[in-house]
């Protein structure tokens, strides 16, 4: 594919723009720069289409000239995920936005995958409504959203985004545009293409399920030091049934601790620090972290379960009407390497000691607690070979635990270091279905695991 669009020479690529400008018009096509980088591969040319049938033309245009095409919402994660091998068009979405008209109150929306997902909630709102979703990335398009399985805190009540698709329209490689959904077959596929960075299609709408908006909302934060606290917090928040919408977790890194939450002599200070998981570890950070529980619902009922949590915390915790400054942010700065962490919740925090061990001290970690998903950051300017060590390490200690370490972006030198994905369940059926929809590898060729 790279020596084809190579080959292509002068007048071959100026026939190509030409025929990108007759399709998306003038003002929505042109030569790419700097700034149009797919997680560090140049592009050659940006086409932003007004509609599905335009996008369509863009694709048939590439697959005649044999061009690769990486699909492209606002860019808020499109240096997420493995580089690909070849981008010759990002094709745009931006122009594929809006929402579909339905009832006022029904329990479904249509949404064109360019809309930011903020206008989304703004206009869902003005009808008392909601999507349950709430992705950290500011700006974000629902298509990248979902392109780049993305999730915030209410992923604990109510799913991740994926899981609340009924249905997608999207473009094959060859153009042809494919309604998914209204049935197991139909929804399997759609929910195949979350988190496929835009190789196996092009998303142009989703169906999604909408929600009343909660009558209030309360934050309920409670201090905490080391993962195997937070462990023993979440597994009794968990047995409270107190229905939480979020879990979250704030854990900073830094120096050792000046004191612990418990007095010297204190039997819950001496069992932890007697606990095997405690052995050896890295010293806790000097600034608490903090776990916080957001609960929705009527008023009252939510003031009840507040003041219900608030005593299974024995005081130490405090009620706002207000998410933390850290609520839908990721730990994690431009420039580096940014891990997920996936685990079952009862051993989180083994995986956290694991990264800590591994590191040589305490990394910032922020996520879902209450599912066992967290994000940590390891600094940009750290060695690749040391980071591929950290990797290995806490791999090692999460594939006997069933879970597993990605690495979700890196600086240049350390993606070609180390494998971004590690062990992946359904990697076979991934691949199966790049080889079924995406045979000739036009689709952002490269992103996904083992490199299709």
């Amino acid at each position: 594919m790279a020596a084809a669009a190579s080959s292509l020479g002068r007048s071959g690529a100026i026939e190509i723009t030409r025929r990108l400008a007759a399709i998306c018009g003038p003002p929505f096509s042109r030569l790419a720069g700097p700034a149009d980088e797919v997680a560090g591969r140049p592009a050659r040319w940006v086409a932003v289409p007004g509609g599905p049938h335009a996008a369509a033309e863009v694709l048939r245009l590439a697959a005649a000239h044999d061009l690769a095409v990486v699909p492209r919402g606002a860019g808020t994660k499109i240096d997420w995920g493995a580089t690909p091998t070849q981008v010759d068009i990002v094709l745009d979405t931006g122009r594929l936005a809006g929402i579909g008209h339905e009832p006022v109150g029904a329990p479904v929306a249509e949404v064109g995958a360019g809309t930011p997902l903020r206008a989304v909630q703004a206009t869902l709102e003005r009808t008392g409504q909601r999507l349950a979703m709430d992705a950290p990335s500011p700006g974000a398009t629902l298509g990248g959203v979902l392109a780049a399985g993305e999730a915030g805190p209410l992923r604990h009540r109510h799913g991740s985004p994926c899981d609340q698709l009924l249905g997608v329209r999207y473009l094959g490689a060859d153009g042809e545009l494919v309604s998914a959904g209204g049935g197991a077959p139909g929804l399997d596929l759609a929910r195949l293409l979350c988190g496929s960075q835009g190789a196996l299609g092009v998303l142009v709408s989703a169906s999604l399920r909408v929600q009343p908006v909660p009558a209030s909302r309360l934050w309920v934060s409670r201090p905490v030091w080391t993962p195997l606290e937070v462990h023993d917090l979440v597994r009794m928040i968990l047995a409270a049934r107190l229905e939480p919408a979020a879990i979250e977790l704030d854990l900073p890194a830094g120096a050792p601790r000046p004191r612990t939450p418990y007095p010297p002599g204190h039997p819950a200070a001496t069992a932890r620090e007697r606990h095997p998981s405690m052995s050896g570890r890295a010293s806790a950070p000097s600034r608490a972290g903090s776990l916080v529980v957001l609960l929705e619902g009527g008023p009252a009922d939510v003031t009840e379960r507040a003041e219900r949590l608030v005593g299974l915390l024995h005081g130490e915790a405090t009620v706002t009407h207000s998410a933390p400054p850290w609520w839908r942010r990721y730990p994690f700065a431009p420039g580096d390497t940014a891990l997920r962490l996936e685990v079952p919740i009862g051993d989180l925090h083994a995986a956290v000691y694991a990264l800590r061990d591994a590191a040589g001290s305490p990394v910032p970690v922020r996520g879902s607690a209450g599912l066992g998903v967290v994000h940590a950051a390891l600094p940009g300017a750290m060695a690749p070979d040391r980071v591929a060590s950290i990797l290995a390490a806490v791999r090692g200690v999460l594939l006997a635990r069933q879970g597993r370490c990605v690495v979700v972006s890196a600086p240049a030198a350390v993606r070609q270091a180390v494998d971004m994905w590690g062990e992946l369940a359904g990697l076979a059926r991934l691949q199966a279905a790049k080889e079924h929809l995406d045979p000739e590898h036009r689709l952002a060729p490269g992103r996904l695991p083992g490199g299709r």
